[in-house]
């Protein structure tokens, strides 16, 4: 009946800038005796309804019948529709389903995102990779430095386990240290370089007195521990040469409590809004009762939420001498925003706004963990990819659509998982999506495919908690298949770092051991350079082609990226046993990459891929006649 993921249906497909005319086609069984239709669209900010009426325009074969309509949304923001059909039975309405299908009856309607017409993404991180550090475990230069807090505790040795016992006074207070540095990861650069990355994004690395430096002390000065601004802005020039750009961490929903703005341990001479009301930091925060109780994020008392749209915070955050310029000045290609759901929207307007008058090619990436197309927070719909706010996002979904996939979910549900973010999201969105399957907040990645499942276990079991020789073999066989759908799904794969080096952990502090300088697991560093290389002889399809899934069950997904030119197939198989996916004939005539050819199909491996190039002009989905869904 209609398909908004098909162009006979719909044209065009997804998002859509304000003003596109959008063609819409439904069919009806001539039994039915439609008399007429209508689509109708419902805006989301105001909740008004506009029924738009279809024309009859002929037969679909012998027994169905064409309708069709014109709609062209005048401005930007989420819209929902669906179909309104006067049958022999009455009134019927067409929904949405599984697949972007309709049906008659249901209640479910298809999104339609519209964004600004002028709405412009970075050029430079589209086709690349890019590698997420945690600063103080990934490499430690050695080099002495000055103004370190004689508080801060070190290990003696790189790559033991973190700390995850409480300390003398019964609390983890994450403040034990390895050492790492920005000089550090300066000598790496030719490791990245040898990984293909073209962006580096650092967790936190401004002054804060915690590993993770989530607690920002101040946001002007690079920490003492990582080095100097001028080490900063070395990295990011040898970066640069190195043919990468630096984004940093962005934390501006709350700040720490032993910082200079709050100061509530006393560590620094001036007064903070903790110790005095006359401070210029007291109206940043916001007290039940001063000086003990205030708002604070997730009920953390280190972690004093701030008043973002307080004039004085905005203008030393975004103001022209404010600090998202100052480190663009310094040399950072643009900026990750944490948890950029309690970030109000117009903070990250002003943010976004300062960040391009500094350099129009500045990034602007936000922490999103479910689809940010139609996220709410706080009873608000989110409005971060409807342009002037967010260039991109962290790709939850994606990662949870991989490692579901591998882990034995319904291939099907995690194709849908993928598909519904491709029609929901704008283009020039998805080329930047930052696609990883692990992080500093996950668990690594290895453990997610191959390790005994958390269950609420606590850090002590985490801590005795290994992978055994056997489960670590199947984990790095599913690994290479996971970063093999990084690497070609649309977006731009982030390597959490050392999950190329086959590192394991569970959560927090067990996912940000040191990386394991000369024990690497070098097969797999092998394949993930392979795929480094993979994805720069395919930039050209990898980097802006759209994406159509060719099949998802029986433990396999395959999908094509095509452009006009050129057609890439993957194919993954999840289980331990030889899958067979047909394929249409044309594909015999296509080059491998990886894997096996096509000859009558493709015959996978268990646990085995293949990737098929075919550069000749495409027949538009001719290898996806049927539904994904098995």
């Amino acid at each position: 009946m209609f398909n908004s993921r098909n162009p006979a249906y719909r044209t065009p497909m997804g998002a859509v800038a304000a003003g596109t005319n959008i063609h819409f086609k439904i069919t009806m069984q001539r039994d039915q005796r439609c008399s007429g239709a209508r689509l109708v669209v419902i805006e989301d900010r105001t909740g008004a309804q506009q029924r738009n009426s279809m024309f009859w325009c002929g037969m679909n074969g012998d027994f169905a019948e064409w309708w069709e309509c014109d709609y062209a949304p005048e401005r930007e923001g989420l819209y929902f529709y669906y179909f309104e059909v006067d049958t022999l039975w009455g009134l019927q309405r067409i929904s949405r389903t599984f697949g972007g299908e309709g049906i008659l009856g249901g209640k479910d309607s298809w999104q339609l995102t519209v964004y600004r017409s002028d709405f412009q993404t970075p050029d430079w991180l589209a086709g690349g990779i890019m590698y997420q550090i945690f600063p103080d475990r990934f490499s430690m230069s050695g080099e002495e430095k000055e103004g370190v807090p004689s508080d801060r505790r070190f290990h003696q040795v790189w790559g033991e386990q973190p700390q995850w016992e409480p300390d003398e006074t019964g609390e983890i207070t994450n403040r034990d240290y390895f050492g790492g540095d920005l000089n550090g990861i300066s000598q790496k650069l030719d490791y990245l370089e040898s990984l293909g990355v073209t962006c580096i994004y650092l967790n936190p690395i401004f002054e804060s007195h915690s590993n993770h430096r989530y607690d920002t002390a101040d946001y002007s000065k690079i920490d003492s521990l990582l080095g100097t601004e001028q080490d900063f802005r070395r990295l990011c020039r040898e970066a640069s040469r190195h043919g990468m750009r630096v984004i940093l961490d962005g934390v501006f929903n709350h700040t720490g409590s032993d910082s200079v703005y709050f100061n509530r341990e006393g560590r620094y001479s001036s007064d903070g809004a903790y110790q005095s009301q006359a401070s210029p930091y007291y109206p940043w925060y916001t007290f039940s009762q001063w000086p003990n109780q205030y708002d604070c994020w997730w009920g953390f008392q280190t972690l004093p939420n701030v008043n973002e749209c307080n004039p004085e915070y905005n203008e030393y955050i975004n103001g022209e001498n404010g600090i998202i310029r100052k480190w663009l000045r310094s040399g950072a290609g643009g900026w990750r925003l944490d948890v950029a759901d309690e970030l109000p929207d117009a903070f990250i307007d002003q943010l976004t706004a300062a960040a391009k008058a500094e350099n129009p090619e500045a990034l602007v990436m936000g922490e999103v963990w479910e689809d940010a197309s139609n996220k709410s927070a706080y009873n608000v719909r989110r409005r971060y990819l409807l342009g002037g706010q967010l260039d991109s996002v962290m790709n939850y979904p994606f990662r949870d659509a991989i490692l579901g996939f591998l882990t034995g979910a319904n291939p099907a549900d995690m194709m849908e998982i993928i598909m519904n973010v491709l029609e929901n999201y704008p283009p020039q969105v998805i080329r930047l999506l930052m696609n990883h399957i692990g992080t500093h907040d996950t668990e690594r990645a290895l453990t997610v495919l191959a390790g005994e499942p958390l269950r609420g276990h606590g850090r002590k079991w985490q801590s005795m908690t290994h992978l055994t020789k056997e489960r670590r073999e199947l984990g790095l066989r599913l690994l290479r298949l996971a970063a093999l759908m990084q690497y070609t799904l649309p977006g731009v794969p982030c390597i959490y770092y050392g999950d190329e080096a086959g590192m394991e952990g569970y959560r927090d502090p067990f996912n940000r051991g040191c990386y394991p300088w000369g024990n690497e697991d070098q097969a797999l560093l092998s394949w993930y350079r392979q795929l480094g290389s993979m994805r720069k002889e395919q930039e050209d399809v990898l980097r802006e082609g759209r994406m159509y899934p060719v099949a998802a069950g029986y433990n396999c997904m395959s999908y094509v990226r095509y452009t006009k030119q050129k057609r890439l197939l993957v194919a993954v198989n999840a289980c331990g046993e030889e899958r067979w996916i047909q394929l249409a004939d044309e594909w015999e005539n296509a080059a491998s990459v990886f894997g096996p050819r096509a000859k009558n199909g493709l015959q996978l491996p268990p646990y085995g891929c293949a990737v098929l190039v075919l550069e000749q002009e495409p027949i538009m989905q001719s290898a996806n006649k049927k539904s994904h869904r098995k």
